[in-house]
C-alpha cells in the first residue's frame, strides 16, 4: 500500500555539549532510572523565593528520597535544602505520585506540607532558612487536607478513620472472611495487597471505575485545629469547619459541564475550559474553548475569541495574581505535544504568548497529574523537560518571557544524551490521513552499516522519555545507544469504536516504519513494540493483525472474559465496557469478543511476547498469556505489590534491564555475557527454537530471527 506521509527532519540536539567534552558516559537503564524528578513549585507571598520538592530513586533501599528546597529567585542563588519530604504519597490503583504543594506562611518564614514519615501522614513545617523541620499536626488518623488560617496562627486539618481502626477492619475481614460485593477488587488480592501509605494495605474500589482506596475510606470527615504558637490541638465545632469547595454542579447549574475550571481566589471569577466541536465517534469533543464566568451561577460567559485561543489544545488554566489575566497552557500536537503558556486578559480580550516550550512546561516532571507552574504576579517557576533532556527548574519572566535556569541536577545526563543519541521530532500521516507525531532516538551506526532495528512505544510521549514514554518501563535511550533506534509515538484522540481506537496504533506504526525504512534509517524486518495500558492493548492488536512486529513487550492486560467477569458486579463498569469496548457478557456480544480480545485470536499471534505485569492486574490476562507460554511464545514475570504503573525502584530497574535484554535478543541476536542472566538466555533460546519449529510446521513465513538461526 502506498502511504502519503509528511516528514519533519531533525529539529536540533536536545541540550548542549561542553567544549572539549570527552566520550559520554554510558546511558544505562540504571542511570535513567536515577534521574532526579522535580515538582510542586510554589512562589512565596512576596514573590522572591520558590519552594519545590525533588524525588530521587534509591535502588538499594527500594524507595525514593523526597526533599524540600527553598531557592531565592535572584540571579546567583542556589537551592537550600530545608526538609525531608517523607515517602511520596501515591494513588492506590495507579501508583502515581500525588501532587503535594507546600503552603507558605504569610511572613515567608515557614513552609507547611503533608508528609508520610514513620508510617503516618502528618503536616510538617520547615523554616525556610533551613534551621528547623518538625511535625505540627499529627493524629491517630492520617491527615487528608489542611489549611492555614487567615491570621496565620491556626492550622486546620481533616481526618477520617484512625490507622488503628483501618488495621482492625482489615484483620476483622481476614478473620471472618471477605464479603464479595461491588467494592472488592477481584483479582488484585483481598488482604493487604497494595504497598502504599507506607505499609501493605487492603484496598477497595471507591468509585465506579478503577480508583481504589483503603478500607473505611468513606468514614465521616472530622476537622481539628492546631494553635501554631502553643501547639495545642482541639476539635473544631461545626461553625469553624472550612466551607467545602464548590462542586461543578454548584457553579455551573445553567451551563454545559466544563472540562476544567479554576476560581480566582480574590473575587470568585471562574476560568473555564469546555470541550466543543463535532464529537463524531470520538470519546471526547475534539476542541477546547476558553471562557470566563463572572461568578457562581452566571450564565453569560466571556469567551476568548483571539486567534491564539481558537482551535488550540488547551491543557491547563490558572489566574495570574492581582490581575485580570488567565494563564493557559497549550500542548501543540504538531510539535510532539510541546507546551507553551499564553496570557489572556479577560477585560480587554488581548492574548499574548508568555513562553514557548519544546517539551514539558508545568509544575512537575512526572506525567501523573496536571500540576501548574508556580507563579506570582511577575514570574512563573516551571519544571521543564524534553524528550532527550531530563528535568530542570526554570524561572520565566511573565512580561518578557525571558527564561533562567534555577536548578539543573541532571545536567551531566543531558549532555551525554545530546552527544550520543539526541532526540528528534518526527511527523507523518497515517493511512487514514491523521497527523501523527513521535520522538525518535536514532541508533548511531558506521557508514555503510546495515540499517538498525526499530523499537516503538505507543501511547503518549510527554516530557523526558527516560522509560520510553507513558509507563516508563522501556529504556529507549539505552536501546538507541546499544544499536536499536527507539521511537515514542503519541496516540491520537480516542474513538468509541474500539477497533478504530486500537487500529490507529497499528496504522501509525505501519506508516512510520514505511517512512523510516524508505529513508534507509531502519530495518523494517526487525521491529519491536510495547506500551502501557492502552499502549499494551494497541500492541496486542498490532501483533494479532500484522506480521510487522518481530517481538513485543506487554505490561498491562487486554480485555478478556475474566476481566469482564471479575468486574461485572459494578454497574458503571458494565456501562463503560459497553460504550468503550462494545462488550457485554461473552454470550451477549460473542462476535465483538472474537474481534477484540487476544483470548480469541491466539492463532493469529506469531511474535514472541514478554509479559512484565503487576500483581494487581495479571490474573485477567492469563486466558491468553498461559497458552502463549505453553507454546513457547510468551514469557511472564509478575511484580508483587504493584498497581497499574510499577513504582518500586528494584522492580522498575528489573523491568528496564529485562526489556533491554529482550529486544536486543530478538532484534539483534545479542546476549549479555553477565553470568547472572544465563538462565534467562537459556530460556529465551529454547523459546526461539520451539517457536521457530512451530512456525515451520505450520508452513508459515518465518520471521527473520528464525530464518537466520
Amino acid at each position: 500500500m502506498k502511504y502519503v506521509i509528511g516528514w519533519a527532519m531533525l529539529i536540533g540536539v536536545i541540550g548542549a555539549v561542553a567544549p572539549g567534552a570527552g566520550h559520554a558516559e554510558q546511558i544505562s537503564p540504571r542511570r535513567l532510572l536515577e534521574v532526579m524528578e522535580l515538582g510542586n513549585p510554589v512562589v512565596s507571598p512576596d514573590g522572591t523565593r520558590v519552594a519545590f520538592r525533588t524525588l530521587q530513586t534509591s535502588i538499594e533501599r527500594n524507595t525514593y528520597d523526597s526533599i524540600w528546597y527553598v531557592q531565592d529567585l535572584g540571579a546567583t542563588s542556589k537551592p537550600l535544602r530545608v526538609a525531608d519530604g517523607g515517602i511520596p504519597l501515591r494513588e492506590y490503583a495507579t501508583g502515581l505520585v500525588l501532587p503535594e504543594p507546600a503552603v507558605w506562611s504569610a511572613d515567608g518564614y515557614w513552609i507547611y506540607f503533608r508528609a508520610l514519615v514513620d508510617g503516618r501522614v502528618a503536616v510538617w513545617r520547615a523554616a525556610t532558612d533551613g534551621s528547623l523541620s518538625e511535625p505540627v499536626a499529627h493524629d491517630p488518623a492520617d491527615i487528608r487536607k489542611f489549611s492555614i488560617g487567615d491570621d496565620g496562627r491556626t492550622l486546620k486539618y481533616s481526618v477520617g478513620a484512625t490507622r488503628e481502626q483501618v488495621i482492625d477492619a482489615e484483620q476483622a475481614e481476614y478473620d471472618r472472611g471477605v464479603h464479595v460485593d461491588e467494592n472488592v477488587f477481584i483479582g488484585a488480592g483481598l488482604f493487604r495487597s497494595s504497598q502504599l501509605a507506607g505499609r501493605l494495605a487492603t484496598q477497595r474500589f471507591v468509585d465506579d471505575w478503577f480508583r481504589t482506596g483503603p478500607l473505611l475510606a468513606d468514614a465521616p470527615e472530622r476537622w481539628k485545629a492546631v494553635d501554631l504558637g502553643t501547639m495545642a490541638e482541639r476539635e473544631l465545632s461545626g461553625s469553624e469547619v472550612p466551607a467545602p469547595e464548590p462542586t461543578t454542579a454548584d457553579l455551573f447549574k445553567n451551563r454545559p459541564e466544563p472540562w476544567k475550571w479554576e476560581r480566582n481566589p480574590d473575587d470568585g471569577r471562574i476560568a473555564v475550559l469546555t470541550r466543543v466541536g463535532e464529537q463524531g465517534g470520538l470519546q471526547a469533543k475534539p476542541d477546547v474553548e476558553l471562557s470566563m464566568l463572572p461568578g457562581k451561577g452566571a450564565d453569560r460567559p466571556v469567551t476568548c475569541r483571539a486567534e491564539l485561543c481558537a482551535g488550540k489544545n488547551i491543557m491547563d488554566i490558572q489566574w495570574r495574581p492581582d490581575s485580570d489575566d488567565v494563564l493557559f497552557t497549550v500542548a501543540d500536537r504538531q510539535a510532539g505535544r510541546a507546551q507553551s503558556i499564553f496570557r489572556w486578559n479577560v477585560a480587554s480580550g488581548e492574548v499574548q504568548l508568555v513562553v514557548h516550550g519544546r517539551g514539558l512546561l508545568r509544575g512537575s516532571s512526572q506525567r501523573s497529574h496536571d500540576i501548574p507552574c508556580g507563579l506570582s504576579a511577575a514570574v512563573l517557576v516551571c519544571v521543564t523537560a524534553e524528550a532527550g533532556r531530563p528535568p530542570r527548574l526554570e524561572a520565566i519572566d511573565q512580561a518578557t518571557g525571558q527564561r533562567r535556569v534555577l536548578f539543573d541536577p541532571n545536567a551531566a545526563l543531558a549532555v551525554d544524551i545530546a552527544a550520543t543519541v539526541p532526540a528528534r521530532l518526527v511527523r507523518w500521516k497515517d493511512s487514514s490521513g491523521r497527523e501523527v507525531t513521535g520522538w525518535l532516538f536514532a541508533a548511531s551506526r558506521k557508514e555503510g552499516a546495515a540499517p538498525p532495528p526499530l523499537f516503538v512505544n505507543f501511547y503518549t510521549c510527554d516530557g523526558f522519555l527516560r522509560g520510553g514514554g507513558m509507563g516508563d518501563e522501556w529504556p529507549a535511550i539505552s536501546m538507541a545507544e546499544q544499536g536499536i533506534s527507539a521511537l515514542c509515538i503519541n496516540g491520537n484522540p480516542a474513538h468509541f469504536d474500539v477497533e478504530k481506537y486500537y487500529g490507529q496504533g497499528l496504522e501509525a506504526v505501519e506508516t512510520v516504519v514505511d517512512l523510516l525504512a524508505s529513508q534507509g534509517e531502519i530495518d523494517r524486518s526487525r521491529v519491536g513494540m510495547a506500551g502501557l495500558s492502552y499502549g499494551s492493548e494497541a500492541t496486542m492488536w498490532a501483533v494479532i493483525h500484522s506480521d510487522l512486529i518481530s517481538a513485543a513487550s506487554i505490561t498491562s492486560p487486554s480485555v478478556t472474559p475474566n476481566w469482564y467477569l471479575f468486574n461485572s458486579l459494578r454497574e458503571n463498569f458494565r456501562k463503560t465496557a459497553k460504550s468503550n469496548w462494545q462488550l457485554g457478557l461473552p454470550e451477549e456480544t460473542p462476535e465483538q469478543w472474537k474481534a477484540v480480545s487476544p483470548a480469541f485470536n491466539l492463532d493469529k499471534i506469531k511474535a514472541p511476547l514478554l509479559f512484565q505485569m503487576s500483581e494487581q492486574e495479571y490474573m485477567v490476562a492469563l486466558e491468553y498469556v498461559i497458552p502463549l507460554i505453553n507454546r513457547h511464545q510468551g514469557d511472564l514475570y509478575i511484580f508483587p505489590d504493584e498497581p497499574h504503573i510499577k513504582f518500586q525502584p528494584k522492580h522498575k530497574l528489573a523491568a528496564f534491564e529485562r526489556n533491554l535484554d529482550w529486544f536486543r535478543f530478538w532484534l539483534q541476536g545479542h546476549e549479555d555475557p553477565d553470568t547472572a542472566k544465563a538462565a534467562q538466555y537459556k530460556h529465551w533460546r529454547e523459546m526461539r527454537k520451539q517457536h521457530c519449529a512451530q512456525l515451520a510446521d505450520k508452513g508459515d513465513s518465518l520471521l527473520l530471527y528464525c530464518a537466520k538461526r
